[in-house]
């Protein structure tokens, strides 16, 4: 059996569909859906299992001969949320237990980490999971923070023989495809901008607010969510890999040539206006990520990642544009 924690979620539903289609035997979910469409993300799936985070301890003591490998993609994502102790709660301490059942009963364990945990990117973005370069990193907020303090503590267990007997952490950078359509605010710009690009509309962009940067020209490593399930089915088939590695393409590009490629997914001239950002989040904004990949690709990972324009088109026609957009 694999277990996948924020089953009902984006990554997570992409990841549970990809295991299904690679017919990987039981897999069971641990999340839940609340209200709204959320269910949705895994109507098509087969699960022998969905089980409420409470009861995530007790359902895996209950089948622990069965399950040979944990991923871990549940967490309080917002990198908004004010309510710290959920945060700490959810991304830290639920993180922390699943890693200690996981090395008491010999469980392989991978789980999201985040590109949030570099802060400004002042420092870079080296997956250097050293401690010494951990203790460099400056998060912008509290779901970063999070997340950089659980890569900080497995780190230091799996040094002192505390761990799994294989883990792996993911840096994700910014994710877009299927399955995120209920996440508000969060949601990827080629979500929000799809509609409003399909009715011949204006998208609007953040105008820049730092002088090296363009209107429209801040720039992200933009990475599909096919690209990111294609790695965690390959740390799958290779359980002597180990470590906390980054996931994006290694590219960065601007939001202005995201947009760009919904339009031309779309068959339609770019129509974008730029609008001033909210001065609250000016002092906390990210102008600029890409993800180091050598120390994912010299761990042996060969396949070649989407580019910006192939993997909004992929989106654009396969899934937003479609009837039933869900995968």
């Amino acid at each position: 059996m694999i277990v996948v924690t924020g089953g009902t979620g984006f990554i997570g539903s992409n990841l549970v569909a990809a295991l299904e289609e690679q017919e990987v035997g039981e897999i069971a979910v641990v999340d839940s859906f609340g209200v709204g469409d959320r269910w949705k993300n895994l109507a098509k799936r087969e699960l022998a299992a969905v089980v409420a985070p409470s009861a995530c301890i007790d359902y895996l003591n209950a089948n622990k001969q069965k399950v040979e490998m944990i991923f871990h993609m549940g967490a309080i994502s917002s990198t908004t949320e004010q309510d710290v102790d959920l945060i700490i709660a959810n991304n830290f301490t639920f993180s922390l237990a699943l890693w200690h059942w996981c090395a008491r009963n010999q469980v392989r364990f991978v789980y999201a980490s985040s590109a949030a945990t570099y802060g400004d990117g002042s420092r870079g973005f080296r997956d250097d999971q050293t401690p010494d370069a951990l203790a460099q990193l400056r998060p912008l907020n509290a779901y970063g923070w999070s997340k950089h303090l659980f890569d900080r503590r497995i780190i230091r267990l799996a040094s002192e023989g505390t761990k799994p007997p294989q883990w792996a952490g993911l840096k994700f950078f910014n994710v877009y495809g299927p399955n995120e359509y209920h996440k508000g605010d969060m949601k990827s710009v080629v979500a929000k901008s799809y509609p409003v690009a399909a009715k011949g509309e204006t998208v609007r962009l953040f105008k820049s607010h730092h002088p090296e940067f363009a209107d429209g020209g801040q720039l992200r490593d933009f990475v599909s969510v096919n690209d990111c399930v294609n790695v965690m089915s390959w740390l799958r088939e290779h359980s002597d890999v180990n470590g906390i590695f980054n996931l994006g393409t290694g590219k960065a590009r601007s939001f202005a040539d995201l947009v760009r490629a919904v339009f031309s997914a779309l068959g339609r001239e770019p129509q974008i206006e730029y609008i001033d950002m909210p001065e609250n989040l000016r002092d906390r904004y990210q102008y600029y990520t890409q993800a180091e990949m050598s120390r994912l690709t010299q761990a042996g990972y060969d396949r070649a990642f989407l580019s910006l324009e192939d993997g909004v088109a992929d989106y654009v026609k396969r899934y937003l544009s479609q009837m039933d957009p869900y995968r």
